[in-house]
């Protein structure tokens, strides 16, 4: 089985909650002041997922950053065949000038964009949920509304998500995903057939937890169960996108700039 070295990018840790004003009620000389409640200590609902959320990847126990788990499944021939073939831009197996998508502005794709340390807003809806990212600006949506995946589906970078609760956890089922995409900055395969899970918990009020499981049996020889994510709720001016749509010229300069002087290449 593969192993991967660790690459954890630093985030900085969020800022501490404020707690409420003391208000002090003067009426009588003998009464004591009353402190106002503090609202930062009530439980959260832990089906409301709304808010603004960022990958924290610099937590003990996170596991290894920008990919399911560090120790994935056997690949089959086909699945190895691709990776093999995989040149990332980032990660142990970087190489400048590689032929990742995301250097040529290809949609990130799911599961790889949840992985960026970038924010993403979750907006629930009654009848489905949508998730915002600034990376490229993409977004999703999510049916809540009891519905099933279509049939004979064209395989899209999003595919088609359906979610439902499973007690206090959020449960997206997806199909339909292309194999343009990788998985992870890794160089991960996947093919069009992969079902795609995805558990979301909001366990406090800051803190929401992600698992991914893989199924594709023309990839991976058994169901890839990845480790726990965690994600915090970013809030005041933290609660912010910058505006970070992929420019194919950018991404060249910064390839020429950075990535390949770091692999000790010249600019083309």
């Amino acid at each position: 089985m593969r192993k991967r070295a660790m690459s954890i990018t630093p985030i900085a840790v969020l800022s501490g909650l404020l707690m409420s004003p003391v208000l002090v009620l003067a009426q009588m000389p003998s009464e004591q002041p009353s402190a106002a409640k503090d609202k930062s200590a009530e439980p959260s609902d832990p089906r409301n997922l709304n808010g603004m959320w960022e990958f924290f990847a610099n937590i003990p126990g996170q596991g290894i950053y920008a990919t399911p788990s560090k120790n994935p499944p056997p690949m089959t021939p086909w699945a190895k065949a691709k990776y093999d073939e995989a040149r990332p831009g980032y990660g142990p197996k970087a190489q400048a000038g590689g032929n990742d998508p995301i250097l040529k502005c290809f949609p990130t794709g799911i599961p790889r964009i949840i992985f960026f340390p970038q924010p993403l807003e979750i907006v629930q809806m009654p009848e489905r949920m949508f998730m915002f990212f600034e990376r490229e600006h993409e977004w999703r949506q999510i049916w809540t509304d009891g519905r099933s995946h279509p049939k004979n589906l064209e395989p899209t970078w999003m595919g088609d998500s359906i979610g439902k609760w499973d007690g206090d956890t959020f449960v997206v089922d997806t199909v339909g995903l292309t194999e343009k995409s990788w998985l992870d900055f890794y160089g991960d395969p996947h093919s069009d057939d992969m079902h795609l899970i995805e558990r979301y918990k909001r366990v406090d009020r800051d803190s929401l937890t992600l698992q991914v499981i893989v199924e594709d049996p023309k990839a991976y020889t058994s169901t890839w169960v990845g480790d726990t994510k965690t994600y915090k709720l970013l809030k005041g001016k933290k609660a912010y996108m910058d505006e970070l749509p992929c420019i194919p010229e950018e991404e060249d300069s910064f390839t020429n700039r950075i990535r390949m002087p770091a692999a000790g290449k010249k600019p083309e």
